[in-house]
């Protein structure tokens, strides 16, 4: 049998694209971004004065992604319905959106079946697939072009960069760094995902449906867990290191929210910097910086993952009585025998 002969045309794509990058990098210089940590306000005025009695409520870059992610997620959805509704009325064969969204669905299902048990498999799976999803969703959605480079400019308060106009209240910003009369990027569309108050609000949400499913699956004798007292008289020394525990299991509970909130945040913003860096650095080699944004990609639908996964563990850890509990019902068992 004749050997066929190898033709690496993978490699000269490759160098291809590493030329036109290089060239178009020198014709287009692409200006580095203003790494900041809060969203920046694409307008100064605040929308309202007194938002709820907290303080002013200003129009930053990260609510017209919100109002994105949540439209985008009601049309997929509309279609996603639509396709197995039409597979259901044929051969129950689902197909386009409808299969690609039932396997996706189905594999979190079994996932959380296996972890949570059959018998609280329903009560978590919506609440674990709905923060993946959004979470995935979210962190995949700021890396389509456009995102965190078309917005508004602001002047800046030091130094900023030099403008070209282009007409009809369009300009472009140039890579030239001027201490006067300089102007600083505040995108359309930031990542809600490099937003702490994003993160923080999804952790609130996730640590309440983690009580919720606690209470529905042990009543109020979830609160144990955190106030426990049973023996506080019987045996005075255990019952209060009992007490103890409890109290370190209420702020382990509290701190979860920190560590959802910081861990999503970190991740994500730390993303951002170092595709900055490394497109810094490499300056017209464009290839690398490329190579680095299919690294945030893996990193954001990693961090979904985990959020949602930690998520329904600690719902499946909630429904689960404590050790006492179980050592009482195998004791009741063995008595009844």
């Amino acid at each position: 049998m004749e050997q066929q002969k190898r033709r690496p045309w993978r490699r000269w794509v490759v160098l291809v694209l590493m030329i036109v990058g290089f060239v178009v990098g020198g014709i287009i210089v692409p200006v580095q971004p203003e790494i900041s940590v809060a969203a920046e306000k694409l307008i100064e005025e605040p929308i309202s004065e007194n938002f709820l009695g907290l303080g002013p409520l200003y129009l930053v870059n990260t609510l017209p992604t919100l109002a994105v992610t949540i439209i985008l997620l009601v049309v997929i959805a509309f279609f996603t319905n639509r396709s197995l509704k039409q597979s259901a009325r044929t051969d129950l064969v689902p197909r386009g959106i409808g299969n690609v969204m039932e396997a996706f669905f189905e594999m979190l299902y079994n996932l959380t079946e296996g972890s949570a048990g059959a018998k609280w498999a329903k009560a978590i799976f919506p609440w674990f697939a709905t923060i993946m999803f959004y979470v995935l969703f979210a962190n995949l959605l700021k890396l389509i072009p456009g995102f965190e480079s078309i917005g508004v400019l602001h002047p800046a308060h030091g130094e900023g960069h030099a403008v070209a106009e282009l007409g009809g209240g369009w300009a472009n910003l140039l890579p030239q760094k001027v201490e006067e009369g300089g102007y600083i990027l505040a995108p359309f569309f930031r990542g809600i995902s490099v937003d702490l108050n994003f993160t923080a609000s999804l952790a609130i949400i996730a640590v309440v449906a983690i009580q919720i499913v606690g209470f529905r699956a042990q009543g109020f004798g979830y609160l144990s867990k955190f106030f426990n007292t049973r023996r506080m008289f019987k045996v005075p020394f255990f019952g209060a290191m009992d007490f103890l525990v409890g109290l370190l299991e209420l702020i382990s509970e509290l701190s979860k929210i920190l560590s959802f909130a910081f861990r999503l945040f970190g991740n994500m913003f730390a993303g951002i910097v170092l595709v900055a860096i490394v497109a810094g650095l490499l300056g017209k080699i464009s290839i690398l910086p490329a190579m680095i944004m299919m690294f945030e990609l893996f990193v954001g639908i990693i961090q979904a993952f985990v959020f949602g996964m930690l998520t329904m563990v600690f719902m499946a850890q909630a429904t689960q009585g404590h050790g006492e509990e179980h050592e009482e019902a195998h004791a009741a068992d063995a008595h009844e025998i």
